[in-house]
């Protein structure tokens, strides 16, 4: 039985995410304690940060940063989309959450959930941004594998960590 990060394998890990240089402010996180837990290979995860601890060991740090192209991707002007301001009205009044920055939660005529940023408030539209939020930035990881174990055959039949 390996205990290397790998295919089939349940892997915790603490981490630090920051965004387009080294040092800067930490976006996301999860503490050694209260470890980010997946199972490896189920897609759940950027596969280009998959492919940088592949075959780590508990107790092994890692670092290192992903381009935009391996992260979310760049942001793409097809993702901006003007709506009618009319959908944003419930109870005859414009809702509280549509504000320049807000992120509000949308669907998709084929029923997917999205989140939209709200860009641009106009007299008769709004124009959302649905591109990730992080699309077009650079992300550096650093931080430690806390566990690798075997996953269950349950867990493997459903395709995430228990």
């Amino acid at each position: 039985m390996s205990n290397k990060v790998d295919n089939k394998k349940v892997v915790s890990l603490a981490y630090e995410l920051r965004l387009d240089q080294e040092g800067s402010e930490v976006v996301d996180q999860a503490a050694k304690d209260k470890p980010l837990t997946f199972l490896y290979g189920a897609g759940q995860l950027l596969p280009a940060f998959e492919a940088n601890i592949k075959d780590l060991n508990k107790g092994d740090s890692f670092a290192f940063q992903l381009s935009p192209t391996d992260g979310y991707g760049e942001v793409e002007e097809q993702f901006f989309v003007e709506l009618p301001k009319n959908i944003f009205v419930q109870d005859g009044k414009v809702i509280d959450e549509l504000q320049v920055g807000n992120y509000i939660p949308m669907t998709d005529p084929q029923g997917n959930q999205l989140q939209g940023k709200v860009v641009a408030i106009g007299e008769e539209t709004v124009t959302m941004d649905f591109n990730h939020p992080l699309a077009g930035r650079t992300l550096f990881f650093s931080g430690e594998i806390v566990d690798v174990r075997d996953a269950t055959p349950e867990e493997l039949e459903h395709g995430h960590a228990h």
